[in-house]
């Protein structure tokens, strides 16, 4: 018998691997470092917010995990080779990229700068095809395969009426770049596949989350909308992770993967 039938949580097993994971500091990007440091990875993280990232670095260095960190954000070439390099010069391999690095700017179109638009796109889109580019050039190299994930959100299917153009495109642009990638990088055992979040707690959202007049108000009108009938929180971004990292997945690549309660569907 097939040893996965006999031991089917062996699949999830990710202990030993590395794993980059950039925007460290950030709502998802440290829900990525402690999952992953706990599941017994080494870790290269990076994040602009030096002193967060001091925080959650030494969080993972607290459950076990060696880490390796970089005050940078992926901003260029040069430094995503960077990073990359790091990560096989300490760890001697990469084998996960999780891309979490991101931002957004809600302005609608007739107040948005140009540059503003600019921005958004290299942050999201930009940046994360160069970390998919460099990851994917060590992961060829290794002949082990690897597994990229990238962070997309339910905006890069639905649009939003007040003032989500670049994030909505930035993010339409993820789910190309991923499926273009799962088609290309396949046949070099590596996957591309996304997460995609609707509204899940995070230091930007928590007044969502408040019992007041505006929280209510919003959750009032989103939740109509969410089968689950409820907001994320981020343990509902654990099981997603584990199986996009780890050898669960290794037949599912080009994938958007919806953590939304069932917002998309209706």
């Amino acid at each position: 018998m097939n040893t996965a039938f006999q031991n089917p949580s062996s699949l999830f097993d990710v202990s030993g691997k590395t794993a980059l994971i950039t925007g460290a500091s950030g709502a998802f990007g440290t829900v990525a470092a402690r999952v992953l440091a706990a599941a017994g990875c080494n870790l290269v993280l990076s994040a602009g917010n030096e002193a967060a990232l001091r925080i959650i670095s030494s969080e993972c260095e607290a459950v076990g995990a060696q880490v390796a960190s970089l005050n940078v954000r992926p901003a260029d070439e040069e430094t995503c080779s960077r990073l990359g390099n790091l990560a096989v010069e300490r760890f001697g391999s990469l084998d996960i990229l999780v891309a979490a690095s991101g931002m957004n700017k809600v302005a609608k179109i007739d107040a948005m700068a140009p540059a503003d638009f600019e921005n958004i796109m290299d942050a999201n889109v930009t940046h994360s095809w160069l970390l998919a580019r460099a990851a994917a050039r060590h992961m060829k190299e290794q002949e082990q395969g690897g597994k990229i994930v990238l962070m997309s959100s339910a905006r890069g299917l639905l649009g939003h009426p007040a003032g989500y153009t670049a994030y909505c495109a930035s993010k339409a642009a993820i789910d190309g770049i991923t499926k273009a990638l799962g088609c290309e990088l396949g046949k070099n055992n590596i996957t591309v596949n996304a997460i995609a979040p609707t509204v899940f707690r995070s230091p930007l959202t928590a007044w969502m989350f408040e019992d007041d007049d505006k929280a209510r108000g919003f959750r009032d009108g989103f939740l109509s909308r969410v089968p689950k009938g409820r907001l994320g929180e981020p343990e509902d971004l654990i099981g997603p992770l584990l199986f996009l990292v780890s050898k669960a997945s290794d037949f599912y690549t080009g994938h958007v993967l919806y953590a939304d309660g069932g917002y998309t569907a209706g």
